[in-house]
C-alpha cells in the first residue's frame, strides 16, 4: 500500500477557518477545476457524511465514495473509500496553529489501486497525482503553499 503525507502553511487564517473550508466538500469543484463533482448525502446519525467524488485523474476521471467523519475539536477529519475506483483509499486532514498565527495543514493517505502485477508502474504515478491534486485544492479552497511531501510504501 502507498503512502502520501503532505504539508501545507496557510498565511493569515486561523485552524478553525481553514478547517471549515475543508470540510465544505459542496464547494471544492468551484474553487478548483481538480475536482470536477462532489455529491454529499444528508448527515448520518453519528454526524458522519458519505461523499461522491470526480476528480481529473492523469487525462481521465477518478470516481469513490468515502465516508467522512469530523472530529471538530481536533480540528481533523478521516475518510475511507466506500466503492470506487481505487482498491483501498483512506486518509485523514488535520489543521494545526503555527507560531505566526496562520495555519499548518496536514493531509495523509493511504491507497492501493488493487492492480498488483502493475503496481510497481502505476502507484508512483498515482501518488504523483494525489499529490498534485491535494496541492491544487489547497491553493484553491485555502491559498495554502505545499511545504513538504512525503511518500512511502508499505512492505509486507
Amino acid at each position: 500500500m502507498r503512502h502520501v503525507v503532505l504539508h501545507a502553511n496557510v498565511e493569515g487564517l486561523a485552524p478553525a477557518d481553514v478547517y471549515r473550508r475543508i470540510t465544505d466538500f459542496r464547494r471544492y469543484p468551484e474553487l478548483t477545476d481538480t475536482v470536477r463533482e462532489v455529491r454529499v448525502d444528508a448527515p448520518l446519525a453519528d454526524g458522519s457524511l458519505v461523499s461522491e467524488w470526480t476528480v481529473s485523474f492523469r487525462g481521465g476521471l477518478m470516481r469513490w465514495r468515502e465516508r467522512d467523519t469530523f472530529a471538530p475539536d481536533t480540528l481533523s477529519l478521516t475518510f475511507e473509500q466506500l466503492s470506487g475506483d481505487f482498491q483501498t483509499f483512506e486518509g485523514s486532514w488535520r489543521c494545526e496553529a503555527r507560531d505566526d498565527g496562520g495555519t499548518l495543514v496536514v493531509f495523509t493517505a493511504s491507497f492501493d489501486l488493487g492492480i498488483p502485477t502493475l503496481a510497481e508502474i502505476l502507484d508512483p504515478v498515482a501518488e504523483s497525482t494525489l499529490r498534485t491534486n491535494i496541492a491544487r485544492i489547497l491553493m484553491g479552497l485555502v491559498g495554502a503553499e505545499v511545504i513538504d511531501e512525503c511518500a512511502a510504501v508499505a512492505r509486507g
